[in-house]
């Protein structure tokens, strides 16, 4: 049903300290919409049992979807935030053509319930568990919210990743707006350069909108408070899935666009990521998506990686993970009926990893090969 891979340095250490929550310090969320559905029921026990009494700090990383993930599960009831979001964004309904605006106003709504009364306080002042939205600063055409304009920035974008993903750097870079007390860096090996803001009362909620704008279908976020002027779009755009290695060296931080995981002294095989995703073969970028290009191995190198199996996914409704396609594809209340039900398979991944977890079974982990 679960399927565990682990990086070369990952299943070292587990081998040697065993699987227990105190071996990771970093938590990665991907986008891909509706598609985290799927992992729901392992958001729930991961934060309300395996991570509950935690003390050392886990930072979150997530882009899109991921980054709602993050901003759900850095609240003081991380389960009852991750069903608001769960459940709130299963039951969108959107008209038959939907406008940018009529999506990125329903997108409000679903950060304003995620957030309830307190959830902005709770996200910033949560010192152990601790938030990085990762969004996309965009440059020339793709900056734009006319269609035409947009459209043709994108099949630029789109032509400079298939020749060169470090390319794509002439038209994005890589903002994080993190927790407060964050000393997460990102090392790229892909050297897009990165931007470190602050998450304040201010901008945060602006920052976790630009994160999922999904370009051509939402409108971007412009001039996030505190941040340079500009269009802000889906972070899924630089970091669909993620291809780069993380860092709590806060002196890295200034030079961490220069260094290759490879040259870093920081890195330490006691310092994992966790990352549920719903795909055992994770794609970099956004643009990535239908293309052969495998991430790194080195970028996983310290990632354990938590996958439903092919089996798994069969035995849902109509044999498939949930995804945007499913807002045109099925009308509302058979849409809304088969992801709610989704949802509630999702317990039987959290029961496998649990039972794993009590076992030990550190033969079940197979090694991450891209």
């Amino acid at each position: 049903m679960l399927e565990i891979y682990a990086g070369k340095n990952a299943l070292k250490t587990i081998q040697e300290q065993g699987f227990k929550q105190e071996l990771f310090t970093n938590f990665l969320g991907a986008s891909g919409g509706p598609k985290w559905f799927i992992l729901f029921g392992l958001d729930k026990y991961l934060f309300g049992d395996f991570f509950k009494n935690r003390s050392a700090e886990l930072n979150l990383i997530g882009s899109s979807a991921g980054a709602f993930r993050a901003a759900a599960l850095t609240q003081n009831d991380p389960v009852q935030a991750i069903e608001r979001l769960a459940y709130t964004y299963a039951n969108t309904v959107y008209s038959a053509k939907p406008s940018p605006q009529e999506i990125s106003k329903q997108a409000v709504f679903i950060v304003d319930q995620l957030f309830a009364e307190n959830g902005t306080n709770e996200i910033i002042n949560n010192n152990v568990f601790k938030a990085h939205f990762l969004v996309a600063k965009c440059n020339g055409l793709t900056s734009f919210d006319n269609k035409i304009m947009q459209g043709a920035g994108l099949i630029n974008s789109m032509l400079l990743n298939k020749i060169d993903r470090r390319l794509l750097g002439k038209q994005y870079q890589r903002y994080i707006f993190q927790h407060p007390n964050s000393n997460l860096i990102i090392k790229d090996p892909y050297n897009f350069s990165n931007v470190y803001e602050t998450l304040t009362p201010d901008n945060i909620k602006s920052a976790l909108l630009a994160s999922g704008s999904i370009p051509m279908v939402m409108s971007g976020i412009k001039d996030i408070k505190g941040s340079k002027n500009g269009t802000y779009r889906d972070g899924g755009i630089i970091d669909y899935h993620f291809d780069f290695s993380l860092s709590s060296n806060r002196s890295d931080k200034q030079r961490t666009s220069k260094r290759s995981p490879e040259n870093g002294t920081t890195e330490s095989r006691h310092e994992l990521t966790l990352y549920p995703h719903f795909s055992s073969e994770p794609k970099a970028g956004w643009f990535d998506k239908s293309s052969s290009r495998k991430v790194l191995a080195s970028s996983y190198e310290n990632t354990v990686l938590l996958a439903p199996s092919e089996k798994f996914i069969q035995s849902l409704p109509y044999g498939k993970i949930p995804d945007r396609t499913d807002f045109t594809k099925l009308d509302a209340p058979t849409r809304i009926k088969y992801w709610l039900k989704v949802l509630e398979e999702t317990d039987k991944l959290a029961e496998c990893f649990n039972e794993f977890v009590i076992k030990q079974d550190i033969t079940k982990i197979k090694a991450f090969q891209p």
